[in-house]
Parts: C-alpha cells; structure tokens; sequence
C-alpha cells in the first residue's frame, strides 16, 4: 500500500482539506473536529480495516482530483466555461449582505422557495461559539440569509453530505473549490447521493486560514478574550465590506474594537495562516461545479458601490439553474466574457501554472503531494509563467517546505482547540 493509503496518513502528510468528504462516507467511523494550526481535521475511529481505510481515501480530495481533459488551453487555465455573467440579488437584504452582489445566496433561495429543493448546504458561524463554523442545511429566506457572506475559516461542509443522503430529497450543495471536488469523488461512489444533490455552486477561493489566523485577525481587531465576541464578520454589509467585530458587553466604557478593511484583513494577516493543502490547489475558481461564483475585480470598485458578482456557467444543470432564478426575478445578469473572469481574477492563472511546479518539487524532494489527473495544468505552467516564474515555483518550494518543517507529521489528536463527544 502507499504512503497515503489511509485518511490518517493524508493528515499527517499535510493534504488535508478539512472538507468533511470521510466523514461523510462513513459517519460510524470519522468525526471532524476543529485544530489550532491546521483548521478542521478528521478524527478517525482506531482499529479500522484495511479495507475501510481504502474506502475512506478513495473519497479525499486532498490526495487525488480528476478533472476533465481540457480541450485547449483556455480551458487548462479556467476550467470548463459555457458562459460567464455579472450581476446581483434582486433581494436588496440578500444583495447587501453577501460578500459580492449576493447571487450564492439569491441562487439558493430561488432553489428552495421555486424548485422544490428541500435544502441548501451552507456554512455559517456558529451560535455557541461564533469564531468557529458549522455547516447547516437551510430551508428558509432568514436561513439563506444567516449564512450569507464569505467565511475566511476552517469549515467541513461534505460532512452534512450524510444528511442529504438519508434524507433523499434534492439540495443545492454550497461549498469552496475543494469542497465541491469532495462531493464529487463522493457522488461517484454513492447513488443515492448523487440523486439528492440538484446543483453544486462554488464560490472562488483564495485558500483557508486557520483558527490562528482568526485569533490575530480579532487581536488586531481589538479584542482581548475571544469570550466576548458576539459575532465575527469578515465581508458583506457593503461590498467588499470590512471585517469587524461586535462584542457581548454593551459597557460604553469599554473601548469598542475596530473595523479593518478587507484588503488589509485578508493581505495582511489571514492569508499567512493558509494551511498548507491549499498552497497546492490548482482548482481556486470551482471548475468541478454546475456555478462558480465570485467577485468582478476587474474593474475599480467604488466605496458605497453596491455589490456585483461574478458567475461562471460550466454545466448544462448550472446554465439551468441560473436561466430559472434570472426568470423568476432573483438575480439580474448582463453577459461577460472569458476574458472579464481572467481580469477579475489576474493571478490565477500563473498560480495554477505555480502549483504544478510546487507538486513537483514536493515529490522531488520527498514530501507530499496530491495527484491531479487531467486539466491541462502542466500546460499552463509551461505557457503562463516565465523562466524565472518557474524556477520560483521550484525555489519558493523549497524555502518554505524548510520553514514549515513538513517533514514533522501533522497530528490532529494533539491539536485539538475543542473536542465534540
């Protein structure tokens, strides 16, 4: 067997994404839990057989992720596209609160109140302790909503793929790039789920920061015992909206913390904390979904602009789905082109080409690395990054493979910041 032959050793090696796709294969026998250093992490009943530990990584995403041959090389360095448009939640509420113009949240709501779907899988703060996640199935407008605008922390959102599945109905599935590739490998190994998931929405994503990441993100906020925050918001309420706190205490005479722009929250501290699974991630923008859904950066925002997202078709479902929101009133769109998703989004595209040269490297010098079938990725890293670009990719590696000290295994057990009976 290899060295990543089992959900345990994917842990300690590093390739964990925390999406929660073991734990919902077997439920009986893996729980996600939250870790310091490395976000959400599957804690795996011992004494498994051999036959379940394969079973069990036959599912990761984090070892291995098969992607569509890419038929030229647009496609290598964007995923599959039908069609690529702007636009917002006719909901001013839903348009306000969403980290763009709302469309994740206008899609889902339209699936629950005109489709008959049961649910969609979302994640939101959690109410106990709100600088952590938990991922919810929501089934109603003021549900959609509390789960509306992006989290910048660790979530396992295939877990509650368990529940979809006993209950048999069609869901819409709401989830990061990983997350969606997650419930993919899933859905191919299990009908039944693969007959209660209506549609996949990705939103685009930069990477997971850790719980630490959150820890410096409200110290620098203000905030001096995480037992007073209230609630923790990292985007919306105005676009791109600022991260901010709010506390428990109403004493005016406590200095009230402050607010951070987005910019300056994610640049500056959260995106330091990024697990080191997603330093390795080809996939930022969803190409594994029916929607991929994330800001129109191409252009300058202004400062009380309202917020606009960005939406990429890549499948017949997902062209469907948006077709019906669009009549139904949910959302409004005008039509882009590919090139406004490659403006919006400039780095993406020599990041993926990077990837495939950390991978590289990774293997060369004898640590981890997932294995990506298809997709064209060894084509983008030959045509979009430079030589010196490239010899980047293998240096930069190498550095900070040294500086992380990835050699160590990663032990979930030992890290644990709160245990779930």
């Amino acid at each position: 067997m290899s060295n990543l032959d089992s959900i345990e050793r994917v842990v300690e090696r590093h390739l964990c994404m925390g999406c929660g796709a073991c734990a919902a294969a077997r439920p009986d026998l893996v729980k996600m839990v939250d870790t310091e250093d490395h976000g959400r992490r599957p804690l795996v009943k011992p004494g498994i057989s051999d036959d379940s530990a394969r079973a069990l990584v036959d599912v990761c995403p984090g070892k291995e992720i098969v992607f569509r041959p890419a038929a030229n090389y647009e496609e290598a360095a964007w995923g599959p596209i039908l069609e690529v448009w702007e636009g917002h939640a006719t909901d001013p509420e839903i348009r306000f609160s969403g980290s763009s113009g709302g469309a994740v949240s206008a899609i889902a709501l339209h699936g629950i109140e005109s489709e008959n779907a049961a649910g969609a899988v979302q994640v939101r703060a959690r109410k106990d302790q709100p600088l952590l996640n938990e991922t919810v199935i929501s089934s109603s407008r003021s549900e959609v909503l509390a789960a509306s605008a992006s989290r910048y922390s660790p979530a396992s959102p295939c877990e509650k793929l368990a529940d979809v599945r006993a209950d048999g109905r069609k869901h819409i599935f709401i989830g990061k790039p990983c997350d969606i590739a997650g419930a993919n490998r899933l859905m191919q190994v299990d009908e039944r789920l693969r007959d209660s998931i209506g549609l996949t929405v990705s939103i685009f994503c930069a990477g997971t920061p850790s719980m630490a990441g959150t820890r410096e993100l409200i110290s620098r906020l203000g905030v001096s015992k995480e037992s007073e925050v209230d609630e923790l918001r990292y985007r919306g309420n105005g676009w791109p909206g600022r991260m901010t706190v709010q506390l428990k205490s109403a004493d005016e005479k406590r200095i009230k913390p402050e607010s951070m722009t987005y910019a300056k929250g994610w640049g500056e501290i959260l995106q330091k904390h990024k697990q080191w699974r997603c330093q390795l991630c080809v996939d930022h923008l969803g190409e594994h979904a029916d929607l991929s859904i994330g800001d129109p950066w191409y252009r300058p925002i202004g400062d009380d602009e309202h917020g606009e997202s960005l939406i990429v078709v890549r499948t017949e479902r997902g062209k469907e789905a948006l077709r019906a929101a669009v009549e139904a009133g949910y959302l409004v769109v005008e039509r882009r082109s590919v090139a406004t998703l490659a403006a919006s989004q400039p780095n993406l595209e020599q990041t993926k080409g990077a990837v495939f040269g950390r991978c590289l490297t990774s293997r060369a010098v004898g640590s981890a690395a997932p294995r990506y079938q298809g997709g064209g990725h060894g084509r983008v890293w030959w045509h979009a990054l430079t030589p010196l670009a490239k010899a980047q990719s293998v240096i930069g590696t190498i550095k900070r493979i040294i500086r992380k000290r990835l050699w160590v295994r990663e032990r979930a057990m030992r890290l644990l910041v709160n245990r779930e009976s």
